[in-house]
């Protein structure tokens, strides 16, 4: 997940990336192995609620259904459910592997053309490892404590594995979550925003 942060050094300290007292802004387009940019469709006489709470969905990239949580061709569970859109719902379990955003054919009632309606997002976890979602994983849609970071161009912040296995290698680590800046010790290289009860995570490097 790309994350926003605030350096607490000078620009000079890290190579130019971190700007003192800068935000980080990451953009919300779901790359770097986070949320699932996939659709999933509601079939037409599916129930009231597709992938519901406890619910599993199939493997696909491009597409995804509702299959028994026994069956072989179940992937991963529903975590959590919500209506609307993550910018402005919920937020997903820490341990989220991946979001599914679910819209439903619905041409009459449409507002932008494609024919889709949004009918919210699931929080998914999945049933066998890896789990990008769990702390050090490198990819879940949250930030968590225990999660890996490196830079981007730009003053952004990425996810990455902490064991080393990612594309990147792990330049800091968040080690603890604080209501507020002041929280963090010293040793801190950068505020991530982390959201939930405790929104600030503290990054130190590795």
């Amino acid at each position: 997940m790309r994350v926003r942060a605030w350096g607490v050094r000078a620009v000079g300290a890290l190579a130019g990336v971190v700007l003192l007292a800068g935000c980080r802004e990451a953009p919300r387009d779901g790359a770097g192995g986070t949320a699932a940019v996939a659709s999933p469709v509601r079939p037409p006489g599916h129930g009231a609620v597709f992938l519901d709470v406890g619910e599993c969905s199939s493997f696909g990239r491009t597409s995804f259904t509702e299959v028994s949580c026994a069956g072989e061709r179940a992937a991963a569970r529903v975590a959590a459910r919500h209506d609307g859109t993550t910018r402005d719902g919920p937020l997903c379990p820490p341990t989220t592997d991946f979001v599914l955003h679910i819209s439903e054919r619905r041409p009459a009632a449409d507002e932008d053309g494609d024919g889709m309606v949004p009918r919210g997002y699931a929080c998914m976890r999945s049933l066998r490892p890896p789990h990008p979602g769990d702390p050090g994983g490198g990819g879940g849609p949250r930030t968590v404590v225990g999660d890996c970071l490196h830079s981007l161009d730009g003053g952004r912040v990425r996810e990455t594995a902490c064991d080393g296995s990612g594309p990147r290698e792990p330049e800091f680590k968040v080690t603890k979550a604080v209501d507020a800046r002041s929280g963090c010790p010293a040793s801190t290289a950068l505020y991530v925003r982390l959201g939930g009860a405790l929104p600030v995570g503290c990054a130190v490097p590795v």
